[in-house]
Protein backbone atom coordinates (compact mmCIF):
# COMPACT_ATOMS: atom_id res chain seq x y z
CA UNK A 1 0.00 0.00 0.00
CA UNK A 2 3.24 2.22 -0.70
CA UNK A 3 1.25 4.25 -3.74
CA UNK A 4 -2.71 5.14 -4.56
CA UNK A 5 -3.56 6.20 -7.93
CA UNK A 6 -5.58 9.23 -7.71
CA UNK A 7 -8.56 10.42 -9.53
CA UNK A 8 -6.32 12.34 -12.11
CA UNK A 9 -3.89 10.24 -12.62
CA UNK A 10 -0.85 10.81 -10.97
CA UNK A 11 0.26 8.40 -7.42
CA UNK A 12 0.05 9.70 -4.49
CA UNK A 13 2.20 8.32 -1.85
CA UNK A 14 0.48 6.71 1.53
CA UNK A 15 1.46 9.28 4.31
CA UNK A 16 -0.24 6.69 6.85
CA UNK A 17 1.44 3.60 8.68
CA UNK A 18 -2.03 1.26 7.63
CA UNK A 19 -1.66 -0.88 10.42
CA UNK A 20 -0.96 1.77 13.03
CA UNK A 21 -3.89 3.88 12.39
CA UNK A 22 -5.90 1.19 12.18
CA UNK A 23 -5.09 -0.23 15.38
CA UNK A 24 -5.56 3.33 17.19
CA UNK A 25 -9.00 3.70 15.11
CA UNK A 26 -10.09 0.22 16.53
CA UNK A 27 -9.86 0.97 20.09
CA UNK A 28 -8.97 -1.24 22.78
CA UNK A 29 -10.57 -2.34 25.95
CA UNK A 30 -14.56 -2.85 26.32
CA UNK A 31 -15.28 -1.12 23.53
CA UNK A 32 -13.66 -1.78 19.78
CA UNK A 33 -14.65 -0.40 16.49
CA UNK A 34 -14.59 -2.13 13.02
CA UNK A 35 -12.85 0.09 10.16
CA UNK A 36 -13.72 -0.36 6.56
CA UNK A 37 -11.22 -0.79 3.91
CA UNK A 38 -12.07 3.06 2.68
CA UNK A 39 -10.89 4.73 6.00
CA UNK A 40 -7.22 4.94 5.36
CA UNK A 41 -8.10 5.95 2.02
CA UNK A 42 -10.02 8.68 3.11
CA UNK A 43 -7.03 9.14 6.27
CA UNK A 44 -4.45 9.72 3.54
CA UNK A 45 -6.21 12.25 1.57
CA UNK A 46 -7.06 14.21 4.70
CA UNK A 47 -3.32 14.05 5.74
CA UNK A 48 -2.51 15.39 1.98
CA UNK A 49 -5.30 18.33 2.58
CA UNK A 50 -3.77 19.02 6.05
CA UNK A 51 -0.25 19.62 4.65
CA UNK A 52 -1.87 21.81 1.38
CA UNK A 53 -3.55 23.97 4.12
CA UNK A 54 -0.19 24.16 6.75
CA UNK A 55 1.90 25.34 3.59
CA UNK A 56 -0.87 27.68 2.32
CA UNK A 57 -1.03 29.30 5.87
CA UNK A 58 2.96 29.38 6.23
CA UNK A 59 3.52 31.02 2.90
CA UNK A 60 0.79 33.53 3.49
CA UNK A 61 2.45 34.80 6.59
CA UNK A 62 5.67 35.01 4.42
CA UNK A 63 7.57 31.91 5.80
CA UNK A 64 9.05 29.02 4.96
CA UNK A 65 9.41 26.73 7.79
CA UNK A 66 5.61 24.92 8.86
CA UNK A 67 5.40 24.92 12.68
CA UNK A 68 2.79 23.69 14.48
CA UNK A 69 0.24 26.03 13.98
CA UNK A 70 0.35 25.88 10.67
CA UNK A 71 -0.98 22.35 10.87
CA UNK A 72 -3.45 22.94 13.94
CA UNK A 73 -5.03 26.25 12.74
Amino acid sequence: MAKKKASRGKAKETLVVGSKLKAALKGSGKKTFNVSSDTLDAMNEYMYWLVDQAQKRCEANGRKTIRPHDIMA
